[in-house]
């Protein structure tokens, strides 16, 4: 049954009838950052065209892939001759024939099918904060076993972090961000992306960040069998099973039940580097903030920490005066969570601040003290040299070098052309030695980058017009010599 124009939206109705009208999908379309990377130039028509048309083309797709629609109910609304907004899909068809456009409307299909399936619509920002809640309720209550596990649910809590900010689930963040609100290093936020939130659903990355701007990240829900796949570990103890429990758990009788929120808050800390408490000392305090009273066995199931690791965490908890225990019952400390993260922040801690010392002091006593402002230190110096070396590259111009002849004429030296100077050509340096007098024209640069002979960085021609200039002078050259 064909898919009539009631069944979207009046935005889509609109732009499918009339095409775009305001210009929302012309940003990009008819420009492009120039070769000196300052300035904007426009596109030619065709091309400028070509890339306006495509994405409205995929726009559409997108919204009947919305409406539920199939691939046989879009081609009859991009053909029709009287829609605006299938333009772009006519035109394909009428250059290159029919068979070319269906290709080409089918491959937009299979790019608005896969996008559409894997994002959530939000129609408001209260539906934003709601999805993003039942985001944080399905992370509290996913087992996430195993040191890397936990690892990744301290980079996914930073990315839902960013991504409340944000106000959906697309967000910007770069890793060096990420590793310093985990409270982890870059290469374990890559492994845990790259091993377990990537294949599983969680997290995408969507492109990646180039210099001042970071990559674009999108929350998924996480894939259902995540927790089957995830189990191996929890057989792996040197304890035997409880006897109030009388079989191990398995995914079926385990539920996680975790406060992100306030692994949130402590994970930033020197206390749970990898040296320090660490992840595990994450889960059983936010487990047992959501439920104290808790057993050894029970947190086994809401923490998701192998029973080995319990009973470990839980007497180096003990001995730090975190936690406490009654008739085999585990609970926090009274007040024992106050002021926590605030000495990362530059914050002082104040005389009567017991609760931050006492954090301080156990960070102290592991050796990992600091360990947040050194990682943020390395990180700032390795943003410095990278965007050093991105104006370098940009910037990567040598002088021409010009002769005066002896009638005071200055005769251009023709340098390689831009694209056969080889990597270990050098510019000449003033002052060298000849026959000629030689010096330096600021009207005149060589790009050693391998492509281009640039004559200012405002100089906007093109490719061929550049090269008859080089032949111009290189006759210019030889009549002088």
């Amino acid at each position: 049954m064909p898919l009539g124009l009631h069944h979207l939206s009046t935005a889509a109705a609109d732009l499918v009838l009339l095409g775009d009208l305001t210009g929302r999908y012309a940003a990009g379309s008819y420009s492009r950052l120039s070769s000196d990377g300052l300035s904007v130039v426009a596109r030619p028509d065709r091309q400028g065209e070509a890339d306006h048309g495509h994405r409205i083309t995929a726009a559409i797709a997108c919204h009947v892939a919305r409406a539920g629609g199939t691939l046989d109910q879009l081609v009859p609304l991009l053909m029709h001759p009287d829609h605006e907004g299938g333009r772009h899909a006519r035109t394909i068809a009428l250059r290159s024939g029919q068979a070319r456009a269906l290709d080409y409307v089918r491959r937009v299909w299979v790019s608005a099918s896969a996008a559409v399936s894997s994002t959530v619509t939000v129609e408001a920002r209260q539906h934003a904060h709601e999805d993003l809640a039942g985001l944080r309720d399905r992370i509290e209550t996913t087992p996430w076993r195993g040191e890397r596990g936990r690892t990744a649910l301290r980079i996914l809590r930073a990315h839902l972090n960013f991504a409340e900010t944000a106000g959906g689930r697309q967000h910007s963040a770069s890793e060096r961000q990420t590793a310093e609100e985990a409270g982890v290093s870059r290469q374990a936020l890559r492994n845990a992306y790259e091993s377990v939130l990537k294949p599983n659903g969680w997290l995408h990355r969507l492109r990646i960040g180039h210099g001042r701007d970071g990559s674009t990240w999108y929350l998924g829900d996480g894939r259902n069998d995540f927790a089957d796949r995830s189990s191996s570990r929890i057989r792996t103890t040197q304890f035997p099973p409880d006897r109030e429990l009388e079989e191990w758990p398995t995914p079926e009788t385990t539920t996680a039940d975790i406060d992100s929120t306030l692994i949130s808050r402590l994970m930033g800390h020197d206390a749970f580097a990898h040296q320090g408490l660490g992840s595990s000392a994450l889960m059983v305090i936010g487990a047992l903030h959501v439920r104290p009273g808790q057993t050894a066995t029970e947190l086994v199931a809401s923490s998701s920490v192998s029973r080995a690791t319990v009973y470990r965490t839980l007497q180096r908890l003990a001995a730090h005066g975190l936690v406490t225990h009654n008739d085999r019952a585990w609970t926090l400390t009274p007040r024992v969570l106050e002021d926590i993260g605030q000495t990362n922040k530059g914050v002082a801690p104040s005389p009567e601040a017991s609760t931050a010392q006492r954090w301080d002091a156990i960070s102290h006593c592991y050796g990992t003290t600091g360990t947040a402002q050194r990682r943020k230190a390395l990180h700032d110096a390795e943003r410095t040299a990278y965007r050093q070396a991105l104006e370098q590259r940009a910037e990567h111009r040598s002088k021409a070098l010009f002769v005066v002849h002896d009638d005071g004429r200055l005769v251009l030296v023709p340098a390689p052309r831009g694209d056969e100077i080889p990597a270990q050509w050098q510019p000449p340096s003033e002052g060298r030695s000849g026959p000629a007098t030689t010096h330096t024209d600021c009207e005149w640069t060589v790009a050693t980058d391998g492509r281009l002979i640039l004559i200012t960085p405002a100089d906007q021609r093109t490719y061929d017009e550049l090269v008859a200039a080089h032949a111009e002078a290189i006759n210019e050259w030889e009549s002088a010599a």
